[in-house]
């Protein structure tokens, strides 16, 4: 029998045509079900992860440092912390990470030291997860241990824990203490103390000094004691400022049959402490200094108040040694007050 298909072109054409556009057909229907069955990207899923904040409790010796703060070139100790993290934290699984990045409670200046500092940053799951490996431990302590061994020995990491609701390491600090310590004629000499002590040859008046500091506690405008900063404020809240002498050891008999003081390692030194909600760039060691003009009686208390009621910044007034600085201490409210506090941290401060 005659098979009209066979013999006519324009119907062998229409066939291959219409079985072209059945597989074109096909092809799209299977790459529309892989698009759909298809897991997000890494990128994609690494953005839609919550962000876990971690707290991080440090010291450190800012002797070797640059300061707080990352500096092209220079080591600084956010800088040495943070190329550790991106060490422990890179998830090889995701294309796109979160920064590594810190947020410190109290930026300390070049040589400035800290016995209790707190910064936090933001990780992911994934990213925490990836730090146990062999441990038999939770993801949060596998980071604090490796972090713990492999910044450098003039770091020290207290503690690494997950932070609370709403909790800011800066805008959430309720107060920070800062202590300066000064070795003076009256001072027991301790080469241990040469990276965290000022040394000064005169004998300072620590009755005069403390005069002078009980005038900073309140709320005040500290622009004479402070580097200006453009767009911020100078205007801080004193909570405590006093000077104190560390009594010194009691006499020892000595075998020779002589007696002397013990060289305690803080025996005799004049520390200067104060706290408040928070301090302006270089106000603790300005403060410091026009302190000490006024314990080695090269100025007046009252030069000291004049200096407080205007705030006007000269050299006589400025930055001390830094090497006597350290911040002992930061405090936070209660887990359910940290995000308020933040909020009205943030707010430029007035006098009014």
């Amino acid at each position: 029998m005659h098979n009209p298909d066979s013999t006519n072109p324009m119907n062998t054409e229409n066939f291959a045509a219409t079985r072209a556009e059945q597989s074109d057909s096909v092809e799209n229907i299977s790459a529309t079900k892989a698009e759909i069955s298809q897991p997000a990207s890494d990128a994609e899923h690494v953005q839609q992860s919550p962000l876990i904040r971690l707290r991080i409790d440090l010291a450190y010796n800012g002797m070797n440092f640059n300061g707080w703060a990352v500096q092209p070139k220079l080591r600084t100790v956010q800088g040495e912390i943070e190329k550790v993290l991106r060490r422990i934290l890179h998830d090889r699984t995701a294309q796109e990470q979160p920064t590594i990045r810190l947020t410190v409670a109290g930026r300390t200046d070049a040589g400035v030291h800290a016995s209790h500092q707190v910064c936090h940053l933001d990780v992911t799951q994934a990213m925490l997860d990836g730090c146990v490996g062999h441990m038999h431990v939770d993801a949060v302590k596998a980071l604090e241990l490796r972090l713990s061994r492999m910044v450098p020995n003039d770091i020290a990491i207290h503690r690494v824990s997950i932070a609370p609701e709403g909790f800011d390491a800066r805008f959430s600090a309720l107060e920070r203490t800062y202590v300066y310590r000064i070795a003076d004629a009256q001072s027991t000499y301790d080469p241990r103390q040469l990276s965290y002590v000022w040394h000064i040859d005169d004998e300072l008046d620590i009755d005069a000094m403390n005069k002078a500091a009980a005038l900073t506690i309140g709320l005040h405008d500290f622009g004479s004691f402070a580097t200006p900063n453009p767009g911020g404020t100078t205007i801080r809240e004193v909570k405590t400022a006093y000077w104190r002498r560390v009594p010194m050891r009691p006499l020892i008999d000595d075998p020779m049959g002589e007696q002397y003081r013990t060289p305690a390692i803080e025996s005799g030194l004049l520390c200067f402490t104060i706290v408040a909600d928070a301090f302006a760039r270089n106000m603790v060691r300005s403060l410091v200094n026009g302190c000490v003009q006024v314990g080695r009686g090269k100025r007046s208390v009252d030069w000291f108040a004049q200096k407080m009621q205007v705030p006007l910044r000269e050299g006589s007034t400025g930055p001390i040694a830094p090497e006597g600085l350290t911040l002992e201490h930061v405090a936070y409210p209660p887990n359910d007050q940290l995000a308020s506090r933040a909020e009205a941290i943030r707010a430029v401060r007035t006098l009014d």
